[in-house]
Parts: C-alpha cells; sequence; structure tokens
C-alpha cells in the first residue's frame, strides 16, 4: 500500500516562502513521475509541478519562477519550495505519484497566504 504524508504547509504573508515535502513509504524511484497539484477554494484541482524519476521537471505557467519542485531519493521524499507567494496561491497542495496507469495521492496539506 503507497502513503504520501504531505507537510510544510501553512499561513504566510504574500511574498513569503514555504517548503511543502511529501513522504513515501517506500522508494520513490519505483514512480514513474511524482509531482504537486493544488485545489484553489471553490475550484478545481490543477497540476503545479511534476518531476519524473529522470529529474525532468515541469511547471504549471502560474508556478514557473517561483516554484521548485525536487527529489530526494535517500530519503524517499519530494519537495516544493514555494517563493514569492501570492494570495491566488491560496489552496489545498496534494502530492501524487503515478506508477504506470495508477496514481496515489496524499491527504493534501492547507497552504494559505494573506495579503
Amino acid at each position: 500500500q503507497v502513503q504520501l504524508v504531505e507537510s510544510g504547509g501553512g499561513l504566510v504573508q504574500a511574498g513569503g516562502s514555504l517548503r511543502l515535502s511529501c513522504a513515501a513509504s517506500g522508494s520513490i524511484n519505483s514512480f514513474n513521475a511524482m509531482g504537486w497539484y493544488r485545489r484553489p477554494p471553490g475550484k478545481q484541482r490543477e497540476m503545479v509541478a511534476t518531476i519524473t524519476t529522470g529529474g525532468s521537471t515541469n511547471y504549471a505557467d502560474s508556478a514557473k519562477g517561483r516554484f521548485t519542485i525536487s527529489r530526494d531519493n535517500a530519503k524517499n521524499t519530494v519537495y516544493l519550495q514555494m517563493n514569492s507567494l501570492k494570495p491566488e496561491d491560496t489552496a489545498v497542495y496534494y502530492c501524487a505519484a503515478t506508477r504506470g496507469v495508477l496514481i496515489y495521492w496524499g491527504q493534501g496539506t492547507q497552504v494559505t497566504v494573506s495579503s
């Protein structure tokens, strides 16, 4: 059973930074890719950033230049460094991992950015 546990969310002022962590129950090298998604209040879930086993990254336009996704294979953890946060970044952030046609989700962590 795959478990993904997010941490690092919280309340921050606009312009501040947060680092989210996603700890997997097993080796993250067993996944094709891992990523961060978010669900803003009243909106649908959207992709924020993804990273493959090989280290290739992909970002939503809203995240480019401000967010950085990275992975630590030794710790089975994926990170999302978020800088220059804006109120519109307020959302529940979810970690996801894909293995073939399967996708696994974490429980989510709340990020609130005050203006």
